[in-house]
């Protein structure tokens, strides 16, 4: 969802006070985690300007769900295989020896990880979910404290674990008010509270064959970041009615049944889950930058209803599925039924995998309706996405990802906010009518390069079109071009400074349509716990 803003008012520069304290609290935290192990010892818009109200995005983890930062773990990572056009046999990997009173782990099925992890927050290609691949052992601190309960030994023999971190950032920005439509640091010349995350899950084990399993996965957010992951149904008023700066989301809210008797293994995943197959469609813990991409800003977060994904082979993997539309609830007003269908594949030398996926198709047309008496409506685009990753080693690795986007008689900037214009944008009203078809088409790529076990260097580019205007709020041509570093202070922290260059090469797109470019410069830190 991406709120409608046409304010021109005051800069909006003040630090924000819950943005302030985390950032202090963590920046303690890096000075007396740098002091400690080294970083190898670790175990673990309106009729005015951008609109956007939702910012929507995909990718996936070691795991083969986005966002889970129990594969950015830094202990026990396999070496990648590469150069081996045999099967398992040669390149398969067996999880590490359980202890005497830890669940046995299960035996890797899928290709190795072709990626060196860590330092990178994941060692696998794009999948979501991945079949084949045992649960993390990671545990992170509030794991293990519940673990040292009364009630530890049974969460354990469940798998059952809680988790979480906090991430905070802090920018610089030739715009005045708003860093719109760049997506995450969204107020110009501020420190902010990014993500406030709590996770609770079981993670199916998919790499027996045993017997029928089953997992689910719980996340909840507070922060800034709620406006990217919004979807409408799920606490959607926050955003799509009063276009809070900070809010509330239940990102992730679903459950996994694995019946290994079908093909290679069969996931059934029901419920609330993060759309897949972006690069940047994760939590800030597990992308490679900081910030997200344009391309990232303006498709599909998060998806609710049924989907299945099938491994026929190590090397291909099928999905389809069933949902209420972008980013909707069913019970939503907009919702629409909607299907999608996805085809994964990986070479069996292992440094080449490309994942392509229908993400949405029905009539594509933008959903219209009223809210407390004002007219409203949320996006219903349809688009087919796919990403093409190659490994050069285990340290250095590329993801280039395209989609194509059409949409019918939707409005100009899309999802609209019906709340109050606000000087970091959003808010503002439904925005101007756009007969027929528009398309929205465009290219990024993220380079990787590895330069030592806690740090890697991160190069991102993209050229998107927005024909009519109808996802940014201003039709052209854009780009941006950033360079980030990534150094992992120990498992638990992290930094990210990084600066980049946005531009629309045919208007005034920026500032809330008042530059055409902008140079963003900042850092975030991230505590995991």
């Amino acid at each position: 969802m991406k709120p409608s803003s046409r304010s021109f008012l005051a800069p909006a520069r003040a630090l924000h006070t819950g943005g302030s304290a985390a950032l202090g609290l963590m920046s303690w935290m890096l000075v007396s985690s740098s002091c400690r192990a080294p970083a190898e010892s670790r175990d673990l818009v309106s009729s005015s300007p951008a609109r956007i109200t939702h910012v929507g995005l995909g990718d996936s983890n070691a795991s083969g769900d986005p966002g889970d930062p129990d594969r950015a773990a830094l202990d026990s990572a396999p070496a990648p295989c590469f150069g081996s056009a045999s099967s398992s046999a040669t390149c398969s990997v067996e999880a590490p020896a359980a202890g005497a009173d830890e669940p046995q782990q299960s035996t890797r099925r899928g290709l190795p990880p072709p990626f060196a992890s860590p330092p990178y927050p994941s060692g696998e290609y794009q999948g979501y979910p991945l079949i084949g691949i045992p649960p993390s052992d990671t545990t992170y601190p509030l794991t293990r404290f519940l673990y040292e309960r009364s009630f530890g030994d049974w969460l354990q023999e469940k798998r059952i674990k809680a988790y979480g971190w906090l991430n905070t950032s802090a920018n610089i920005s030739t715009s005045e008010d708003s860093n719109m439509p760049s997506s995450y640091w969204l107020v110009a010349d501020s420190v902010q509270l990014n993500q406030a995350i709590l996770r609770v899950e079981r993670e199916v084990d998919t790499a027996q064959t045993e017997h029928v399993d089953w997992g689910f996965r719980s996340t909840f957010l507070y922060g800034t970041d709620y406006r990217y992951m919004t979807s409408g149904g799920w606490f959607s008023d926050q955003l799509l009615v009063d276009n809070e700066l900070y809010g509330f989301d239940t990102t992730e809210q679903y459950v996994d049944v694995y019946f290994p008797g079908v093909s290679q293994g069969l996931d059934l995943r029901i419920g609330r889950w993060i759309a897949c197959p972006d690069i940047e469609t994760q939590f800030a813990p597990d992308n490679y930058l900081a910030t997200h991409s344009l391309l990232f800003t303006v498709d599909t977060y998060t998806q609710t209803g049924v989907m299945a994904t099938m491994m026929l082979d190590q090397q291909w993997t099928v999905q389809a599925g069933l949902h209420a539309g972008t980013d909707m609830a069913p019970w939503y007003e907009g919702a629409v039924a909607t299907g999608m269908a996805g085809v994964r594949w990986v070479a069996l030398d292992n440094k080449d995998s490309i994942y392509l996926v229908l993400n949405a198709i029905n009539d594509a047309e933008f959903q219209r309706f009223t809210v407390d008496g004002q007219p409203a409506g949320h996006d219903n685009f349809n688009y087919i996405v796919g990403t093409w990753q190659h490994a050069f080693s285990p340290e250095v690795h590329t993801k280039t990802e395209s989609y194509l986007m059409w949409q019918k008689d939707t409005v100009v900037g899309g999802t609209p906010s019906i709340g109050p214009a606000e000087d970091f944008g959003g808010g503002g009203g439904i925005g101007a009518d756009i007969p027929g078809t528009t398309l929205t088409y465009g290219i990024l790529n993220y380079t990787m390069f590895q330069t030592s076990p806690s740090d890697f260097l991160t190069i991102r580019n993209e050229v998107i079109e927005d024909q009519d205007g109808a996802r940014y709020g201003f039709a052209g041509t854009y780009s941006s071009h950033t360079i980030g570093w990534t150094h992992n202070f120990s498992p638990l922290l992290q930094i990210r400074p990084e600066i980049g260059y946005y531009r629309n090469w045919d208007r005034e797109a920026f500032d809330l349509g008042t530059d055409e470019g902008m140079l963003l410069a900042g850092f975030d830190l991230t505590l995991r716990f």
